[in-house]
């Protein structure tokens, strides 16, 4: 082991007892790699450092706020809300079709508009 492996292993070593990796998001749960590999190779590693450095794509932040609408118009009682929503939910999925059209990276089905 060179100097380098050995100073490094030492470190994780000391902050392991320090219980510094106790609190991590997700510790405990299995990872789940299927967005990872189901990127193209030469894309992986530039999606992994986006995601971790809290970067998402326009088409995944549409995706969300897309769930999001449909879930606050689910519980909407009045009919002018739902009719607002609807519209938001049709504009946002209208704006990530095209987007995903225009990317050569992203071949999924389309999003139907309500």
């Amino acid at each position: 082991m060179d100097p380098i492996e050995k100073i490094a292993e030492e470190k994780i070593k000391a902050a392991m007892e320090n219980g510094e990796f106790d609190n991590l998001p997700g510790r405990g749960k299995p990872l789940d790699l299927r967005d990872y590999f189901a990127a193209p190779a030469h894309l992986r590693m530039a999606f992994s450092l986006l995601k971790n450095a809290g970067i998402v794509p326009e088409e995944v932040r549409l995706k969300k706020e897309i769930e999001e609408l449909r879930e606050r118009r689910n519980v909407a009682g009045e009919e002018t809300e739902i009719a607002r929503l609807n519209r938001e939910i049709n504009q946002k999925t209208a704006w990530l079709n095209m987007l995903l059209e225009r990317s050569a990276v992203f071949t999924r089905k389309k999003i139907r508009a309500e």
